[in-house]
C-alpha cells in the first residue's frame, strides 16, 4: 500500500463498513485477504502477510514477557534479554548472529515493555532461511557464558543511568509508577532496580529464559515479499522441532481501585527546570472496547500544537515549555499520563492549578464534534501510515494478535474509532480523570549543597 492512496482507501473502507458491517473492513485493505495464518504443534502462532512491492521481508517475534512478569529479586531481567538474545548461542559465538545477518543484507532490533519482548528483523526477502536458521537458534540455544553474562549486566547499568538516572523524566515516571501501583507487577520499572540487576543469578536466567523463551509463548509475524507456504515449510523446519515449554504462570494480581491522591516528590540537584506528571488509572487493558475513545481523548488533550493542553499551558499562559500525555496500556489496566515541562523559574502550583482546570473542563464540558473528528482524523492517518509499510504491517498484526487474541480485529479498528462519541469520550473523562484516581509526581530543582559539592 503507498501512501498517495491513502484518501481513496480512507473512502473505499468508509464504503465497505456501511454496506458489510465491521467485520469485512479487511477486504478495503489491499493484500489484506492474502494473510494466512498457522499454529505449530509446539504452540508457536504463526502469521504471515505477503506484500510484494518491494524485495524485502520482516520477522517479527513477540514474546509475551516483560517487567509485568517479574519479582522482586529479579527485575529487569526481560529487559536483560533483549541484550542477551544477541550474544551466542551453544553454536555461534557472540557477535555472529549480528555478522551473519549483516551478511545476508539484514539489520536488526529489539525492544522491551511491561507487557512484551519484541525482536525484529529486516532483510531482503532472499536471506528469509538465513532468518529462520539464526531465530531458531537463539530460541532452542541460547549461551549462557558467565564472562557474556557479566558484560551485559554491566551493558543494562550504564543503559539505566543513562535513561533512568541521569533522564530526569525517567526519574519521575520511574517513581510515579511505582507508587500508583501497589500490588500490581506494573509497578517493576522494565529496567530494572539497581539492586537486582547487580545479583540476578545464573539460575534465575536459565530458569526465565526456559519459561518464557519457548515457542508456546510467543507469536511470529512474517510480512513482505514471501508467499505463506514457503514460510510454513521453513518453520517446519526450523522452529517446529523446538520444544514446548510448560505453560508460564499466569499473572493474576488485580490492582486495587484507588482511593484518593498519592504523590510524589523528586528533588534534584542537576536538574534545571520543575516536571510535573499525572498519572491515572484507566481501568483497561488494550482490548478493552473502551481504549478507542480513551486514545480520542488522549489525542484531544495533546497531540499537536492545537491541543488543549499545548494551547492552555504552553500558548495562552506560557506556564510551561512542553505538554503531553500517552496511554500505557497492555494485558492489565494501565495508566492514562499527562505531564508538563516547566521553564527554568517555572512555578509548579500554577502549573498544577492549569493542569486541573484544563482537565476538570472536559469532564464537565464534555469535547466538540469538531476536536473529537480531528482526533480521529489523526488515528485514521496513523492507522493507514502504518499499513503502508512491510514493518507497520508486521507490527500491527502481531500486537492485534497478541492483546486481542485475533491478528483480523485489526481491520475492525477505523469502525471503533468512528464509532466514539463526544458523550462516550465525557463519560471517560469523568470517570478516570479524578483527583482520588491519580498519582501526582513533581520533580523540583534543589540547590546542590556546599557539602555535596565537595
Amino acid at each position: 500500500m503507498r501512501s498517495p492512496r491513502m484518501p481513496s482507501l480512507m473512502i473505499a473502507l468508509a464504503a465497505a463498513l456501511a454496506v458489510s458491517g465491521a467485520a469485512r473492513a479487511a477486504t478495503a485493505v489491499p493484500g489484506a485477504d492474502a494473510i494466512a495464518s498457522r499454529t505449530l504443534t509446539n504452540g508457536l502462532k504463526i502469521v504471515v502477510w505477503p506484500d510484494h512491492d518491494i524485495p524485502s521481508a520482516n520477522y517479527y517475534t513477540f514474546y509475551k514477557v516483560g517487567s509485568r512478569n517479574e519479582r522482586p529479586g529479579i527485575t529487569g531481567l526481560a529487559h536483560f534479554f533483549e541484550h542477551m538474545m544477541f550474544n551466542g548461542t551453544t553454536r555461534r559465538e557472540p557477535g555472529e548472529f549480528d555478522r551473519e545477518m549483516e551478511a545476508a543484507g539484514g539489520s536488526n532490533n529489539a525492544s522491551t515493555s511491561n507487557d512484551l519482548t519484541v525482536y525484529t528483523d529486516w532483510f531482503p526477502s532472499s536471506a528469509l532461511e538465513t532468518i529462520f536458521d539464526l531465530e531458531s537458534d537463539r530460541m532452542a540455544h541460547l549461551a549462557f557464558v558467565p564472562k557474556v553474562v557479566e558484560s551485559e549486566r554491566g551493558v543494562v547499568y550504564s543503559e539505566r543511568r543513562l535513561r533512568v538516572d541521569n533522564d530526569n523524566f525517567g526519574t519521575l515516571m520511574e517513581q510515579v509508577q511505582a507508587a500508583a501501583f501497589t500490588a500490581h507487577p506494573y509497578t517493576f520499572p522494565t529496567i530494572g532496580w539497581p539492586s537486582d540487576i547487580e545479583n540476578w543469578k545464573q539460575e534465575d536466567l536459565q530458569q526465565f529464559f526456559k519459561t518464557y523463551y519457548a515457542p508456546n509463548n510467543a507469536v511470529l509475524v512474517v510480512a513482505g515479499d514471501v508467499e505463506p507456504q514457503q514460510v510454513f515449510a521453513l518453520a517446519d523446519k526450523y522452529l517446529a522441532p523446538l520444544a514446548k515449554q510448560p505453560a508460564p504462570t499466569p499473572v493474576t494480581t488485580v490492582e486495587p481501585e484507588q482511593q484518593g491522591e498519592r504523590r510524589v516528590v523528586v528533588e534534584k540537584a542537576d536538574a534545571q527546570s520543575a516536571l510535573i506528571a499525572y498519572a491515572f488509572h484507566t481501568g483497561m487493558g488494550e482490548a478493552d472496547a473502551d481504549i478507542p475513545a480513551l486514545e480520542l481523548l488522549t489525542s484531544i488533550l495533546s497531540q499537536g500544537d492545537s491541543s488543549r493542553l499545548h494551547q492552555r499551558l504552553v500558548e495562552r499562559e506560557q506556564a510551561a515549555v512542553d505538554t503531553g500525555a500517552f496511554l500505557d496500556a497492555g494485558f492489565d489496566p494501565g495508566l492514562l499520563w499527562i505531564y508538563a515541562a516547566l521553564p527554568p523559574g517555572g512555578d509548579l502550583a500554577r502549573v498544577e492549578k492549569l493542569l486541573d482546570d484544563e482537565l476538570a473542563r472536559v469532564a464537565d464540558q464534555g469535547v466538540g464534534a469538531a476536536e473529537l473528528e480531528k482526533a480521529r482524523n489523526f488515528k485514521l492517518a496513523s492507522f493507514w501510515r502504518g499499513l503502508a509499510t512491510i514493518n507497520g504491517k508486521a507490527r500491527a498484526l502481531g500486537e492485534y494478535e497478541v492483546f486481542h487474541g485475533d491478528y483480523r480485529k485489526l481491520f475492525d479498528a477505523p469502525a471503533a474509532y468512528a464509532a466514539v462519541t463526544p458523550a462516550q469520550v465525557q463519560a471517560l473523562a469523568k470517570k478516570i480523570l479524578r483527583v482520588q484516581n491519580r498519582t501526582t509526581g513533581l520533580l523540583k530543582p534543589v540547590a546542590a549543597s556546599k557539602e555535596a559539592a565537595r
